[in-house]
């Protein structure tokens, strides 16, 4: 697994965190920690946790096979 396939997976479970903590109790806590939904740096760990979730789409179409093949060589 590539090192941006690991940022990208923890940047996601940080997303359905916050996800599931809004969906359940209605508290954001990336707004919570950085200031608010419209903080900056708030909007910047959102931005990127999209991101995150583009990149993982990658994830679904990779052909694993021939990942674990070429790392057997």
């Amino acid at each position: 697994m590539m090192i941006m396939d690991k940022i990208a997976l923890v940047l996601l479970i940080i997303g359905g965190i916050n996800w599931g903590s809004i969906g359940l109790f209605q508290f954001d806590i990336v707004g919570w920690i950085f200031g608010g939904q419209g903080a900056i740096v708030s909007r910047i760990i959102y931005t990127l946790v999209a991101l995150a979730g583009i990149w993982c789409i990658s994830l679904l179409f990779r052909d694993t096979e021939m990942v674990a093949a070429s790392k057997k060589q």
